[in-house]
């Protein structure tokens, strides 16, 4: 049976292999670590800002997302206003390639409501390298507050919203305005229903073949002579583009087309001329001397039919004496009867006596 002094001891050993083995698991833990390694080179960087935002001691530093280092150390500088928000960052050397001193720096936040960190953004960037102590311009990113002072205007606007659309649907609840009408009037139903019923019964005489539109749709002999109208017309289309028919030459005739060009030339021609005052008709479309003659000449005729008008001359007394017309008028009338009278008794007044004296 052990002593109690070999028992101690060999409690002690278990401790120490104990602790030695944590420390040992610590240490393979701390080098594993890209952006904590022990034995890893490291830089400063450093970013000024106008509001740390949540952001502590020791979050995470990401390029593109991947975490390169650490936030070391977060200070207000006075004399760096507006951004006067100091943060030291210590970034891994070997990402050093993609860092460049016109990289920009903002704060991102994992999810909405998870953990500030610096995200780097490195895409568009073509500086040089950074370098130890270098100072990376920093991007204003609204934080979560800033969305919701921004979003309150719209919020108050959608709540106006809502409640003008409640005041609506109690005003159609209650029956108001035309959509609470035409949901809770009964009489709009009751004639609605009517319309329905009409409708139906008009489809009804249709498909019965009642009225003019059940008959255009039923009866076989409207569609016997629709098709053969559709067909001569057809035939007459056929014609006209085959040429045959007075429209068919009208449009097909190569012959009517030269003569009706020619015609439209000469038609021109001739208007040519006329306006260059050539030939008769340019004469008296050009000539002031025919036109005052003419003008004239209408000027005495209207006079002329003023006074015939007003029965002055022989001619204002033909037309306008009464007694005249009246003369005339007897003596056609004398003239029948007595033509009447011979065709009657010719002997009496065709018969030629002849006295010897």
């Amino acid at each position: 049976m052990p002593s109690e002094k070999e028992l101690r001891w060999s409690q002690l050993k278990v401790g120490l292999t104990v602790i030695v083995a944590s420390i040992v698991l610590g240490v393979l833990i701390f080098l594993m670590t890209g952006t904590t390694g022990l034995f890893s080179r490291k830089i400063t960087i450093f970013s000024y800002i106008d509001n740390a935002g949540g952001l502590r001691k020791g979050a995470p530093v990401r390029l593109q997302g991947v975490d390169i280092g650490n936030v070391t150390g977060i200070r207000v500088v006075p004399e760096k206003s507006p951004n006067p928000v100091e943060i030291q960052m210590r970034v891994n050397t070997r990402y050093r390639d993609f860092l460049k001193t016109d990289s920009k720096v903002e704060l991102s936040t994992a999810g909405v409501l998870g953990e500030t960190f610096v995200d780097i953004d490195s895409r568009s960037a073509s500086g040089p390298q950074v370098q130890d102590g270098t100072v990376l311009e920093a991007e204003a990113v609204p934080d979560l507050q800033d969305v919701v002072r921004a979003s309150q205007g719209t919020l108050q606007n959608v709540d106006t919203l809502l409640k003008r659309a409640d005041r609506i649907m109690s005003a159609v609840e209650s029956g108001q305005g035309s959509v609470g009408k035409l949901i809770y009037d009964k009489q709009l139903y009751v004639n609605l229903n009517d319309a329905v019923k009409q409708v139906q019964g008009i489809l009804a005489d249709v498909n019965n073949g009642k009225g003019t539109i059940g008959k255009l749709l039923k009866d076989e002999e409207m569609y016997t002579k629709l098709n053969t109208s559709i067909d001569k017309l057809n035939s007459t289309i056929d014609n006209i583009n085959n040429g045959q028919g007075t429209l068919g030459k009208l449009m097909k005739d190569p012959e009517l087309y030269n003569n009706a060009n020619q015609t439209l030339s000469k038609a021109n021609e001739l208007m040519t001329n006329i306006n260059q005052g050539k030939g008769a008709l340019g004469k008296f479309a050009h000539d002031e001397e025919f036109a005052k003659k003419l003008d004239t000449t209408i000027t005495n005729l209207n006079n002329i039919v003023s006074r015939i008008n007003a029965g002055e001359g022989s001619a204002g007394k033909i037309l306008n004496d009464p007694s005249l017309y009246n003369n005339a008028d007897q003596m056609l009338l004398e003239s029948r009867n007595l033509i009447k009278a011979i065709r009657e008794n010719p002997k009496k007044y065709l018969t030629i006596r002849l006295r010897v004296f």
